[in-house]
């Protein structure tokens, strides 16, 4: 019998974050796509399967859920070096983009082929099939219309098949992804589940269980204010926003190609030019190294403004709010002009994770917190089931 493993997904606008069975494996995969053909061209073929899978995902996703059925994607690394790359875009909803869709698929696929899950997942000949209880969550305000049920009434009760074609590794090989269950989340609840839970959710932050706060939390498509008060969230004073740092990395990538004449293969390139330790803000044009302060700084000042703007207009609808958490990888990005900000003025009390990797990952962890509770709680209730006597 097929075992149903633990699978926590992020489905980010810069990446897909994932936690996977017992905390043993995760994945992060640049959320980019690019159509392409079966046969995609290969230097020294004979070398794939000595390359990362991870540099070369090909597939074709086949599934009832999708928009657009049976066609063929290049993934993540792989995608970026393409022409055509697709990336969601500003105004879109994540429930109904094909493109939230397929890359969860292609994530939880590239879990499914790994030997070590051989023993749960069964393999006929070229054929895995895997079966996932999954964590995932959606932007409040698309919570806050009801399409989470839409969601995950997309993905339970259906089979999803993952073909790959020219990747390392796996070539040849077909997943089918099936669903015992599927919790969707919405965000501003799983960060604050984080900050104040461990894995078996024990409390483990108690000075901020019982404050009220506020979570901002800043995506690249939107940005949602969740209000923390007795330990549960206000969904009346929660809001989501149609605002993401997403146009502000497609504008620094435009003036760049336009100023500079370089042309970046992705957003999560301007990402990296703008959060790396060593030569932040600079870039090699024609091999020198040229800084592009006055482009990044403009445009995410600019947008710090517009974030700091929904902070206070929330903060003054709750004005008993202790502190705000910012949180996400948007956060992450505009954490030193938002700083700069609230220093020069009267400001409010703020947090910010200086650790990149915990603020990134935030919604992951909680998803996995909250799933593996679920299922823990579930297993106990069908052994307790299965022990009560049958009644004539």
């Amino acid at each position: 019998m097929t075992q149903s493993r633990i699978a926590a997904v992020d489905v980010g606008n810069d990446s897909i974050k994932a936690i996977f069975g017992k905390l043993e494996y995760e994945l992060n995969i640049p959320n980019i796509i690019a159509r392409d053909k079966e046969d995609r061209p290969i230097i020294g073929i004979e070398e794939l399967d000595s390359k990362d899978p991870l540099d070369g995902i090909h597939i074709r996703v086949h599934s009832p859920a999708l928009k657009e059925n049976n066609v063929i994607y290049r993934i993540g690394n792989l995608a970026a070096k393409s022409d055509n790359t697709m990336e969601l875009d500003p105004g879109s909803s994540k429930s109904e983009e094909d493109q939230t869709l397929i890359m969860l698929f292609a994530t939880l696929a590239m879990d499914a082929v790994r030997e070590e899950n051989a023993k749960d997942f069964p393999r006929n000949k070229n054929i895995i099939d895997a079966n996932y209880t999954l964590g995932t969550g959606l932007p409040l305000r698309e919570v806050k219309e009801g399409k989470d049920a839409g969601y995950r009434s997309k993905l339970i009760g259906s089979v999803h098949q993952v073909e790959f074609l020219v990747t390392p590794k796996y070539q040849g090989l077909k997943v089918n992804i099936k669903f015992s269950e599927v919790k969707v989340y919405p965000e501003g609840f799983a960060a604050f589940i984080n900050l104040v839970m461990d894995n078996d959710l024990k409390i483990i932050n108690k000075d901020l269980i019982d404050k009220r706060i506020l979570i901002q939390d800043i995506g690249g498509l939107s940005t949602d204010i969740a209000v923390i008060k007795n330990r549960n969230v206000d969904d009346d004073k929660a809001q989501g926003f149609n605002i993401g740092v997403s146009e502000a990395l497609e504008a620094i990538r435009e003036e760049i190609r336009k100023k500079h004449g370089v042309e970046l293969d992705s957003r999560r390139d301007v990402v990296e030019i703008i959060t790396r330790k060593n030569d932040r803000n600079h870039i090699m044009v024609k091999g020198s190294r040229t800084s592009v302060h006055d482009i990044t700084d403009r445009i995410l000042l600019d947008l710090a403004k517009k974030q700091y703007r929904l902070l206070r207009n929330v903060w003054q609808k709750n004005s008993q709010t202790e502190i705000c958490y910012f949180v996400g990888g948007g956060s992450h990005v505009l954490k030193d002009y938002i700083k700069t900000l609230n220093n020069g003025l009267d400001g409010f009390n703020i947090e910010f994770f200086e650790d990149e990797k915990e603020s990134i990952w935030m919604m992951a962890n909680a998803y996995y917190k909250l799933i593996t509770d679920y299922a823990r709680k579930a297993e106990k209730q069908k052994a307790a089931q299965d022990k009560a006597p049958v009644k004539n």
